[in-house]
Protein backbone atom coordinates (compact mmCIF):
# COMPACT_ATOMS: atom_id res chain seq x y z
CA UNK A 1 0.00 0.00 0.00
CA UNK A 2 1.39 3.27 -1.01
CA UNK A 3 1.32 6.27 0.89
CA UNK A 4 0.88 10.50 -0.24
CA UNK A 5 1.69 12.96 2.27
CA UNK A 6 1.37 16.40 1.56
CA UNK A 7 2.21 19.21 3.55
CA UNK A 8 1.52 22.99 3.05
CA UNK A 9 4.12 25.10 4.02
CA UNK A 10 3.98 27.08 7.34
CA UNK A 11 2.64 30.33 7.74
CA UNK A 12 4.51 32.88 6.48
CA UNK A 13 5.62 36.68 6.79
CA UNK A 14 3.23 37.66 4.21
CA UNK A 15 0.63 34.95 4.51
CA UNK A 16 0.40 36.79 8.00
CA UNK A 17 -0.06 39.98 6.68
CA UNK A 18 -2.35 38.99 4.06
CA UNK A 19 -0.13 39.88 0.83
CA UNK A 20 -0.26 37.93 -1.88
CA UNK A 21 2.70 36.13 -2.64
CA UNK A 22 3.01 33.72 -5.60
CA UNK A 23 6.71 33.40 -6.17
CA UNK A 24 8.56 36.07 -4.50
CA UNK A 25 10.27 34.19 -1.85
CA UNK A 26 8.77 34.74 1.53
CA UNK A 27 10.09 33.01 4.70
CA UNK A 28 8.03 31.77 7.89
CA UNK A 29 6.97 33.31 10.52
CA UNK A 30 7.66 32.42 13.94
CA UNK A 31 4.34 31.18 13.73
CA UNK A 32 5.12 28.92 10.31
CA UNK A 33 8.43 28.03 12.31
CA UNK A 34 6.35 26.15 15.41
CA UNK A 35 3.53 24.84 12.60
CA UNK A 36 6.23 23.09 10.61
CA UNK A 37 7.86 21.61 14.15
CA UNK A 38 4.05 20.04 14.78
CA UNK A 39 3.95 18.85 11.51
CA UNK A 40 7.15 17.20 11.85
CA UNK A 41 5.95 15.74 15.17
CA UNK A 42 2.95 13.98 13.92
CA UNK A 43 5.52 12.58 11.08
CA UNK A 44 8.26 11.72 12.95
CA UNK A 45 7.47 7.90 12.76
CA UNK A 46 6.78 7.53 9.27
CA UNK A 47 10.13 6.81 7.03
CA UNK A 48 9.76 8.72 3.37
CA UNK A 49 11.06 6.52 0.39
CA UNK A 50 11.35 9.77 -1.61
CA UNK A 51 10.41 13.70 -0.73
CA UNK A 52 9.40 16.55 -3.04
CA UNK A 53 9.46 20.38 -2.96
CA UNK A 54 9.28 23.35 -4.90
CA UNK A 55 12.20 26.15 -4.90
CA UNK A 56 10.79 28.43 -3.02
CA UNK A 57 12.27 29.09 0.45
CA UNK A 58 9.16 28.94 2.52
CA UNK A 59 8.27 24.77 1.46
CA UNK A 60 11.92 23.88 1.53
CA UNK A 61 12.08 25.46 5.06
CA UNK A 62 9.27 24.05 6.37
CA UNK A 63 10.59 20.44 5.27
CA UNK A 64 13.52 20.65 7.33
CA UNK A 65 12.37 21.76 10.38
CA UNK A 66 9.72 19.16 9.97
CA UNK A 67 12.50 16.55 9.40
CA UNK A 68 14.33 17.35 12.59
CA UNK A 69 11.69 15.80 14.75
CA UNK A 70 11.43 12.61 12.27
CA UNK A 71 13.03 9.05 13.73
CA UNK A 72 14.79 8.67 10.70
CA UNK A 73 18.29 10.15 11.05
CA UNK A 74 19.55 10.07 6.99
CA UNK A 75 20.84 13.46 6.32
CA UNK A 76 18.76 14.70 2.78
CA UNK A 77 19.94 15.39 -0.53
CA UNK A 78 18.25 17.98 -2.11
CA UNK A 79 18.69 18.04 -6.44
CA UNK A 80 16.77 20.08 -8.43
CA UNK A 81 14.71 18.46 -11.27
CA UNK A 82 16.92 19.84 -14.28
CA UNK A 83 20.12 19.47 -12.66
CA UNK A 84 21.39 23.19 -11.78
CA UNK A 85 21.90 22.08 -8.31
CA UNK A 86 22.31 20.12 -5.21
CA UNK A 87 22.82 20.06 -1.50
CA UNK A 88 23.92 16.85 0.18
CA UNK A 89 27.00 14.87 0.64
CA UNK A 90 26.52 11.46 -0.14
CA UNK A 91 23.36 10.74 -2.65
CA UNK A 92 23.65 7.00 -2.28
CA UNK A 93 23.34 6.96 1.52
CA UNK A 94 20.87 10.12 2.44
CA UNK A 95 17.45 10.57 1.85
CA UNK A 96 16.50 11.54 -1.98
CA UNK A 97 14.44 15.67 -1.92
CA UNK A 98 13.49 16.38 -5.72
CA UNK A 99 13.23 20.11 -6.00
CA UNK A 100 10.71 21.73 -8.68
CA UNK A 101 9.37 24.70 -10.21
CA UNK A 102 6.07 22.49 -10.89
CA UNK A 103 5.52 22.12 -7.31
CA UNK A 104 5.96 26.20 -6.86
CA UNK A 105 3.02 28.37 -5.83
CA UNK A 106 0.50 29.30 -8.07
CA UNK A 107 1.85 32.77 -9.81
CA UNK A 108 0.50 35.87 -8.83
CA UNK A 109 1.66 38.47 -11.76
CA UNK A 110 0.92 41.58 -10.95
CA UNK A 111 -0.74 41.15 -7.97
CA UNK A 112 2.09 39.81 -5.92
CA UNK A 113 2.94 41.66 -3.13
CA UNK A 114 -0.09 44.07 -2.69
CA UNK A 115 -1.95 43.95 0.67
CA UNK A 116 -5.41 41.61 -0.09
CA UNK A 117 -7.66 43.61 1.49
CA UNK A 118 -6.17 47.19 -0.04
CA UNK A 119 -6.58 45.63 -3.48
CA UNK A 120 -9.81 44.41 -2.72
CA UNK A 121 -10.90 48.24 -1.86
CA UNK A 122 -9.10 48.75 -4.83
CA UNK A 123 -10.77 47.26 -7.91
CA UNK A 124 -13.88 45.53 -6.35
CA UNK A 125 -15.07 42.62 -4.56
CA UNK A 126 -16.26 40.68 -8.10
CA UNK A 127 -13.15 41.44 -9.96
CA UNK A 128 -11.21 40.84 -6.56
CA UNK A 129 -13.08 37.24 -5.71
CA UNK A 130 -12.23 36.43 -10.03
CA UNK A 131 -8.51 36.70 -9.54
CA UNK A 132 -8.24 35.04 -6.01
CA UNK A 133 -11.03 32.14 -6.32
CA UNK A 134 -11.76 31.69 -10.19
CA UNK A 135 -10.61 28.44 -11.72
CA UNK A 136 -9.70 29.99 -15.34
CA UNK A 137 -9.27 33.53 -14.76
CA UNK A 138 -5.91 34.23 -14.32
CA UNK A 139 -4.77 37.95 -12.32
CA UNK A 140 -2.83 40.39 -14.71
CA UNK A 141 0.66 38.83 -15.99
CA UNK A 142 0.12 35.80 -13.51
CA UNK A 143 -1.60 32.54 -13.26
CA UNK A 144 -4.88 31.58 -13.07
CA UNK A 145 -5.56 28.24 -10.70
CA UNK A 146 -6.33 26.09 -13.92
CA UNK A 147 -3.19 26.76 -15.37
CA UNK A 148 -1.08 26.27 -11.62
CA UNK A 149 -2.62 22.48 -11.54
CA UNK A 150 -1.80 22.22 -15.69
CA UNK A 151 1.84 23.15 -15.15
CA UNK A 152 1.68 20.99 -11.47
CA UNK A 153 0.02 17.42 -12.73
CA UNK A 154 2.42 16.84 -15.60
CA UNK A 155 4.97 16.10 -13.29
CA UNK A 156 3.12 14.42 -10.57
CA UNK A 157 2.08 12.43 -12.58
CA UNK A 158 5.34 10.97 -14.16
CA UNK A 159 7.65 11.65 -11.69
CA UNK A 160 5.47 10.96 -7.87
CA UNK A 161 2.56 8.64 -8.67
CA UNK A 162 4.38 5.85 -10.19
CA UNK A 163 6.34 5.52 -6.50
CA UNK A 164 3.41 5.81 -4.80
CA UNK A 165 1.31 2.93 -6.88
CA UNK A 166 4.40 0.50 -6.19
CA UNK A 167 3.79 0.51 -3.11
CA UNK A 168 6.04 3.57 -1.92
CA UNK A 169 5.69 6.50 0.90
CA UNK A 170 5.75 10.08 -0.60
CA UNK A 171 6.07 13.35 0.93
CA UNK A 172 5.01 16.76 -1.26
CA UNK A 173 5.69 19.78 0.70
CA UNK A 174 4.37 22.92 -1.28
CA UNK A 175 2.02 25.26 -1.94
CA UNK A 176 -2.12 25.62 -1.37
CA UNK A 177 -2.82 25.41 -5.02
CA UNK A 178 -0.20 23.45 -5.90
CA UNK A 179 -1.50 20.98 -3.93
CA UNK A 180 -4.69 21.48 -4.59
CA UNK A 181 -4.50 20.37 -8.54
CA UNK A 182 -2.82 17.14 -6.58
CA UNK A 183 -6.08 16.88 -4.38
CA UNK A 184 -8.13 17.71 -7.43
CA UNK A 185 -6.55 14.76 -9.50
CA UNK A 186 -6.37 11.95 -6.87
CA UNK A 187 -9.69 12.30 -4.87
CA UNK A 188 -11.33 13.52 -8.28
CA UNK A 189 -12.92 17.10 -7.15
CA UNK A 190 -14.33 19.06 -9.50
CA UNK A 191 -13.35 22.62 -11.12
CA UNK A 192 -16.15 24.31 -8.80
CA UNK A 193 -15.40 22.80 -5.45
CA UNK A 194 -11.73 22.93 -5.88
CA UNK A 195 -11.28 26.24 -5.60
CA UNK A 196 -13.10 26.43 -2.39
CA UNK A 197 -10.98 23.39 -1.37
CA UNK A 198 -9.20 24.75 1.22
CA UNK A 199 -5.29 23.34 2.64
CA UNK A 200 -3.90 24.92 5.81
CA UNK A 201 -0.64 25.85 6.43
CA UNK A 202 1.68 23.13 8.30
CA UNK A 203 -1.37 20.66 8.33
CA UNK A 204 -0.40 17.61 6.89
CA UNK A 205 -2.84 15.42 4.36
CA UNK A 206 -2.62 11.59 3.97
CA UNK A 207 -3.57 9.44 1.51
CA UNK A 208 -3.54 6.10 1.04
CA UNK A 209 -3.28 3.99 -2.34
CA UNK A 210 -5.09 0.61 -2.27
CA UNK A 211 -7.12 -1.66 -4.76
CA UNK A 212 -6.87 1.14 -7.13
CA UNK A 213 -7.75 3.47 -5.65
CA UNK A 214 -6.50 6.95 -3.04
CA UNK A 215 -8.60 7.13 0.12
CA UNK A 216 -7.80 9.77 2.82
CA UNK A 217 -7.10 9.18 5.88
CA UNK A 218 -5.23 9.82 9.29
CA UNK A 219 -1.75 10.06 10.76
Amino acid sequence: MGKLILLRHGNSTWNQKNIFTGWVDISLSKRGVEEATAAGKLLSKITFDAIYTSCLSRAQMTLQLAMLENEDRRSMYLEHDDKRYFHGIDKESSLMVHVSEALNERFYGDLQGKEKNAFKEKVGEELFTQYRRSYDIPPPNGESLEMTIKRTLPYFDKEILPRVKAGETVLIVAHGNSLRGIVKEVMDVSDSEIVAYEIATGTPLIFSYENNTFVEGKI
